[in-house]
């Protein structure tokens, strides 16, 4: 299993102190780039974290690339933590993604 976060998040090191992880630091290592496109196939939109504050801080003309791009280029606009165990994909640390990886 792996968590991809940020060392900062309070919300990542929750996840990360239930689990039994491996923890990758997005702004440090950054997100392997066939994670990211399976995390944009299953998630859609909601893998853009659109109330963070870097994407507070973008223009208008910047927020209109793509998805991807962003993230790849501003790793803190991922909505975090994601969460890889296998072949399955978690976004957040809700109540939900709690009770399937059994924390």
């Amino acid at each position: 299993m792996v968590l991809y976060g940020l060392k900062t998040c309070d919300t990542c090191r929750k996840a990360l102190k239930a689990l039994n992880a491996d923890f990758v630091d997005v702004r440090a290592d950054g997100v392997p780039q066939e994670v990211l496109a399976e995390a944009q196939a299953h998630f859609g939109d909601r893998l853009l974290n659109t109330r963070s504050t870097t994407w507070r801080e973008m223009d208008e003309a910047a927020r209109q690339g793509a998805p991807l791009d962003l993230i790849a280029a501003h790793p803190t606009l991922m909505k975090r933590p994601l969460i890889v165990d296998g072949d399955q994909m978690y976004l957040g640390w809700d109540k939900a993604t709690q009770a399937a990886l059994g924390a």
